[in-house]
C-alpha cells in the first residue's frame, strides 16, 4: 500500500515522498482513513511505528479547508513532555511545507509573552503541554470553542506524570462535537476508563500487542553489584565492549542520579551530555540537539527521553536502573530498533531488582536472556544484600567505616567494657576509666573539692592557661576542673550589697 491509497491530499503526498517515506506503517494505513472521515480513533501501539505521522498526516489534509480565527485554534494536540511537543512541531513542519498554516507550541520555560503573540494572529495547530495551556487559558489569552479536532497523544505517560484531571478539565473546554484521536503505547484499565469518556464511537486500531517490544531488538541482562561505583564500572566495560555502538541512550530511575553518572563518565573520558527534567528548556534543547546530530554520542537521561522521542538512528540503550514500572521499560528501549533497524538494550540488574525484573518479563510476555551470567554468578564482595548497601557511607549512625577499613560496629564500646572490668579487679576506680578523648589519661573525679583556679576572671569566660593553648589540639587539653555552686560565674547583681531601710519611729 502507498500513502496516494489513503485519501491524502496531493500537498501532503509530494511532502512525504520529499521526505523519503513511500510506504505507509501498519499503524498509518489503518488511522489515517478513518480520521480523514471524520471518526473519532483509538489508537494502540508499541513506540516507534509512525503514531505521530498517523494524526499529523490527515490533519493536514483536513486543515486545507477554512482558516484560523484569533485566540481560537482550530486544532489542539496535547503532549506529556516539552521535547514530544516539539517533536510534533518538527513533524507538522517537514510534512506541511506546502501549507500556509500557523503552527504554535505552549510549553514550559518559553516567555508567556512570545506564546500570546502567536496566539493571537489566529493559530490552525496548537501543540500545548497541558499545564502551559491552562495557564494561558486562566489568563483570559486563548479560547477552546473553536477545536474542530483533539489529540491526545502517549495518554499512558499521561496518567504517570498526573496529568488526567488537567485532560478531563481541557475535554470539557473543548467542544462536544469535536473529533477526537487518543493514542496510546498501553492500555491499562485506567486508560480504558479515559477513553470511554472522551471518545464517540471509536474505531479501535491496535496493530501490536500492548507493551510489546520490537523484534529488531536484541535485548540483554547485565548483572552487576549493588553499589553506585560498582554499576558505574560495570557500565563503563559493557559501553567500550559493545559492538557497533554509534550513539547510546543511558536511562536513570532518578534526576540526580543522571547528573552524576554523566559527569562520572565524563571524567573517564567519555563524551556525554545529561538530560532531566530539572533543566531549564534552552539546555534540554541543546543536549538533544547534540546528541541527534552526533556531535555527542552518549546521553544520560531519565524517563523524560523515553516516551516518543524520534532519533532513529540510536543504536543501543542502557538501562543504568531497572525501571520501576514495567511499561517504561518498553518506552526506553523502543528508543532503538526504530523504523526496521536493529538495536541493542542492556540492562543492569542488582540484588533487590529481582521483583521489577519479574513484572517485566510478565508484561513483555517473555524471559529476557543474560549476558554474562546472573546474579549468582557475582563475586562475593559485589553481591552484598541491598539493606548492607549504603553502610560503608560515610555519615551512617552505627555503621561508618574506619579508616583501618574494618566497621564500626560495636566492638569498640566492647572492648572499653573489657578495660573497665580489669581496672576495677586492679582496684582503680571506675571514674578513672580511659577515654579516647584524653590520649589514655584519666579523667578527673566528678566531684573535685578543690578551690577554683586563679585564673579565672570573676565574670567567667575561659581560663588564661587555656587561652594560652588555644593553638592545641583538643586532644591535648585537660579536663576543665569542676566548680561547686557557680564557681566564679556568679551574676553581678547578686554581688551588690542589699540596703535595708530604717523603719520609723512612728510606725
Amino acid at each position: 500500500m502507498s500513502f496516494a491509497e489513503l485519501g491524502l491530499s496531493e500537498k501532503v503526498q509530494q511532502a512525504v515522498e520529499a521526505a523519503g517515506y513511500t510506504a505507509p506503517t501498519p499503524i498509518q494505513a489503518q488511522a489515517i482513513p478513518h480520521v480523514l472521515a471524520r471518526r473519532d480513533v483509538l489508537g494502540v501501539a508499541q513506540t516507534g511505528t509512525g503514531k505521530t505521522a498517523a494524526f499529523t498526516l490527515p490533519m493536514l489534509t483536513l486543515l486545507e479547508q477554512g482558516r484560523a480565527r484569533a485566540r481560537m485554534p482550530r486544532t489542539l494536540v496535547l503532549e506529556p513532555t516539552r521535547e514530544l511537543a516539539a517533536q510534533v512541531v518538527e513533524n507538522f513542519e517537514r510534512y506541511g511545507t506546502n501549507h500556509k498554516l500557523n503552527v504554535a507550541l505552549l510549553i514550559g520555560g518559553v516567555s508567556f509573552a512570545d506564546q500570546d503573540l502567536k496566539i493571537t494572529r489566529g493559530v490552525d495547530v496548537l501543540i500545548a503541554t497541558p499545564g502551559r495551556l491552562l495557564d494561558h487559558f486562566e489568563r483570559g489569552k486563548l479560547l477552546l470553542t473553536g477545536v474542530e479536532l483533539l489529540v491526545i497523544d502517549e495518554a499512558d505517560r499521561m496518567l504517570d506524570m498526573g496529568f488526567i484531571p488537567d485532560i478531563e478539565r481541557i475535554v470539557k473546554l473543548v467542544p462536544f462535537t469535536r473529533q477526537t484521536l487518543f493514542f496510546s503505547a498501553t492500555m491499562p484499565p485506567e486508560i480504558q476508563r479515559l477513553a470511554d469518556d472522551f471518545l464517540h464511537n471509536p474505531v479501535r486500531i491496535e496493530v501490536a500487542r500492548p507493551a510489546s517490544t520490537a523484534s529488531t531488538i536484541t535485548q540483554r541482562l547485565v548483572a552487576t553489584g549493588a553499589e553506585g561505583h560498582q554499576k558505574r564500572k560495570t557500565l563503563r566495560k559493557l559501553i567500550r565492549g559493545a559492538e557497533e555502538l554509534n550513539n547510546g541512550l543511558i536511562f536513570c530511575n532518578r534526576k540526580r542520579d543522571v547528573a552524576q553518572l554523566q559527569k562520572s563518565l565524563s571524567n573517564h573520558g567519555f563524551n556525554v551530555a545529561a538530560l532531566h527534567g530539572d533543566m531549564d528548556q534552552r539546555a534540554r534543547m541543546a543536549a538533544l540537539d547534540a546528541f541527534r546530530s552526533g556531535e555527542v554520542p552518549l546521553l544520560v537521561a531519565s524517563d523524560v527521553a523515553a516516551r516518543g522521542l524520534d532519533i532513529p538512528a540510536v543504536s543501543h540503550v542502557f538501562n543504568f536502573d531497572v525501571p520501576h514500572h514495567a511499561e517504561d521499560y518498553v518506552h526506553r528501549i523502543g528508543r532503538t530498533g526504530r523504523a526496521g533497524r536493529s538495536g541493542a538494550a542492556f540492562t543492569l540488574v542488582g540484588r533487590g531488582d529481582e521483583k521489577s525484573l519479574a513484572a517485566i518479563e510478565t508484561l513483555i510476555g517473555q524471559p529476557i536472556a543474560w549476558a554474562d551470567g546472573d546474579l549468582a554468578s557475582l563475586p562475593e564482595d559485589e553481591a552484598g544484600e541491598p539493606e548492607r548497601r549504603g553502610r560503608s557511607v560515610r555519615g551512617r549512625r552505627g555503621e561508618a567505616r574506619r579508616e583501618d577499613g574494618r566497621r564500626d560496629d560495636g566492638s569498640r564500646d566492647e572492648s572499653r567494657r573489657d578495660e573497665t572490668r580489669r581496672r576495677r579487679a586492679r582496684g582503680a576506680r571506675p571514674e578513672e576509666t580511659p577515654s579516647p578523648r584524653h590520649n589514655g589519661e584519666a579523667s578527673p573525679r566528678p566531684h573535685d573539692d578543690r578551690p577554683p583556679s586563679d585564673d579565672r576572671r570573676p565574670s567567667g569566660g575561659r581560663p588564661a592557661a587555656r587561652r594560652a593553648d588555644r593553638g592545641r589540639s583538643r586532644d591535648d587539653d585537660a579536663m576543665p576542673e569542676a566548680e561547686i555552686g557557680m564557681g566564679a560565674h556568679v551574676p553581678a547583681f547578686l554581688l551588690r550589697p542589699v540596703v535595708l531601710k530604717k523603719r520609723r519611729e512612728s510606725e
